[in-house]
This record gives C-alpha cells, structure tokens and sequence, in this order.
C-alpha cells in the first residue's frame, strides 16, 4: 500500500472515531437525564434578567413541558388565520392511540382547535395534543415535530429538539429549563391574547369535567399559568409564571422527584426571587387539603354541549382549599362563542402586554395517579 494510500486509510479511521464519539456522545447528552438532580431557573418576563438558576442548561426530557410549544405554534396559527379556535379537527387512529393522560377520543371523531387548546392547559390530553399536530402539520406529527424543532431554533432554544406533540417519552426529545423559560416569555409576550387559556380551572367535553392539573393556580398568590409535565424518565417538571405589583416572573424547575418536592420548590424559587425584585411577601392564607365529595356539585349547572371556562375568587374569609376534584363556585360568568359557552376571563386581548393581572384564587385538582404522564 502506497504511503499516501496509508495517510488517507488514517486520516478515514481518525474522522470515523471522532465521527462516533460526537455521534456516541450526542446520544448520551439525548439520554442523560441527571437522575436525582434538579435543574431550575427564574426570569424576570419583561426584562429577561435570571434571578436564580440551578444547572439551567442540563439537557432533559420535557414531558409534557413540550406541549408548550405545540401551544405556541396552534397560537402562532390562528393569529395568522391559518386556522381557527372554532375549527373541527379529525381524530386518527394514531392520535387515538396515545397513552394517558388523554380525553379518550375515538378514531374518526372530530374536536376543535380550542378544545384541544383546553385539553392540553389541563389535562394535559396526549390524544389531543397528537391530534393538534396532525393537524398543523398536514397530516404527519413527525413533520409537525420538524416544524416544533425549527420554531424552537427560531427562538434561540438551543438545546431543545421536539420528536413528538405530546411529550411522551422519546430518547432524541430534549430541552433545558432555560429553553423552557424562553418558550414561556415567548408564549406571554408574543401571544397574550391567548394566555388566559393557561388559568382557567377546567372546562366541558363531552358532558365531563376537566379539572387544570396545574397545582400552582389558586395556590400560589399571583400564580396563573403555565404547565405540568411529567413522565417517569423526566421526572416531575413545571413551568410557572406569578404576578405582583406589576412584576411578572416565569419559572422552571425540573428532575423534581415528586409532585410535593416540585411544588415547594417553585414556591421557595419565586418567593425568593420576588423579595430580590423588591416585592414584599404576599400574605397567604391558611391551606386546607380538602376531597371535594360534590365536585360536580360545585361546577354549577352543565351545560348539554361546548365548552365552559370558569374562574372565580374564594371568599377572603374562607381559608385556601385545595381540592381532589374541581371545586368551583357556581357562580361565573358565561359568554356564547359558537355553539359552546365560553368565559373569556380577560376581557380584552393583552397582546405583547407582559404584566397580565392575576386571575384569583381558585381551588384546583392536585391528585396525580402515579402512571399517568401529563
């Protein structure tokens, strides 16, 4: 073999190491979950300064947290007139399939955009994510997944990659808590006129309630939104965005080991870094864990079809509850929108207004089955 011959055999064999080794290790940053180790940051929404962070830039497992940018790509698409809230849109065999959590829909069925809208805020609904991506995508959640990756870029969420609509568990599907308080700050300013959808309580489909799985509404004072996300290879995650006095934090923790250790963690991390932007500690009432026996009860009259939101203040006298099911006063308001009922809890868009107001005090669903993902 000529000596070139050699030098060219060589240089192959050292390009086809390296090439494994990043390819080695690009798989193992996509599978390295840090396992009993939590990553964390805190953003103020307007001005984008961190005030606390904790291995914000760990690759991880998003969960259900990647709904977030199904949602800000659905928003994208109805602001453009894309699409519509009021839309219908089939349910495949495919999209039916999705493990829970899910609404249960059937192949052949339809649902509308902003059903599905409301299925991912609180149930975290796996089928309707599926089927929202289909959707958007033209038929195919793997070109919608491209679309979510590309967004993501877009937004300078680089350590992010999307394979599905959902979250469920896929090995090349990784984001970062800071990725995720980017697509938060850019799901508040670039589309506020739908952030309301992230606070409501629960809604109708169907004839069931749907309770918001979110623990942190009617919780934690100024809480209202975002999302839960969790799966046993990702562990418990959420992203949450609070407002006082006019200042409005988004925050994320991830890796958390359980629903209870997540929740206090978040709290700890935006009570801290509310006292650092010179707000003073809000005055929280006793908590009551209580089992809501008449949950639908509570809900007031169902209607025989749509789509119903609600959002209400308990009574400043009554200690904060925290249900196991939805435990809505009956009053609220109700507004007609198509052929659903609809209460818009904003009265008027807030496009690019990041101080949105607080939407109250509600009591919510906290109770988690252990193999559910949401």
């Amino acid at each position: 073999m000529s000596r070139f011959a050699i030098h060219s055999f060589s240089r192959f064999r050292v390009m086809a190491t390296v090439g494994l080794c990043i390819g080695l290790g690009g798989m193992h940053a996509a599978r390295a979950q840090y396992a009993g180790q939590v990553s964390s940051i805190v953003v103020d929404a307007r001005t984008g300064a961190v005030l606390s962070q904790q291995d914000p830039d760990l690759r991880r497992y998003p969960a259900s947290l990647t709904k977030l940018m199904t949602l800000y790509l659905t928003f994208k698409a109805v602001r453009t007139g894309q699409i519509s809230l009021d839309q219908q849109m089939p349910v495949s065999v495919h999209a039916a399939s999705m493990e829970p959590s899910r609404l249960g829909l059937r192949p052949g069925s339809s649902l509308t955009v902003e059903q599905a809208v409301l299925a991912l805020v609180t149930k975290s609904a796996n089928d309707a994510a599926c089927a929202l991506g289909e959707f958007l995508g033209g038929g195919d959640e793997t070109r919608f997944a491209a679309m979510m990756t590309r967004e993501a870029g877009r937004l300078h969420m680089y350590d992010t990659v999307f394979r599905n609509a959902s979250g469920l568990p896929n090995p090349e599907q990784m984001t970062s808590a800071r990725d995720l308080a980017v697509l938060a700050q850019h799901l508040i300013v670039d589309y506020g006129e739908y952030y309301h959808y992230f606070a409501v309580p629960g809604f109708y489909f169907h004839g069931r309630a749907i309770p918001n799985h979110d623990p942190m509404l009617g919780v934690y004072p100024g809480a209202d939104g975002l999302k839960t996300g969790y799966t046993d290879e990702a562990g418990h995650n959420l992203v949450t965005s609070a407002v006082r006095d006019n200042v409005r934090l988004i925050a994320v923790v991830m890796g958390a080991k359980s629903n209870a250790s997540r929740n206090n963690a978040m709290a700890e991390l935006l009570d801290a870094s509310f006292q650092a932007e010179g707000i003073a500690p809000a005055t929280v009432r006793p908590l009551v864990l209580a089992r809501a026996q008449a949950a639908h009860a509570a809900w007031g009259r169902r209607p025989a079809h749509g789509t119903v939101l609600a959002s209400a203040r308990l009574h400043a006298s009554r200690p904060m509850e925290v249900a196991e099911a939805p435990a809505i006063p009956a009053s609220y308001i109700r507004l007609r929108h198509g052929h659903g009922t609809v209460v818009h809890i904003h009265p008027a868009p807030v496009r690019e207004h990041v101080h949105l107001v607080s939407m109250g005090h509600a009591a919510h669903t906290t109770h988690v089955r252990a193999k559910t993902r949401s």
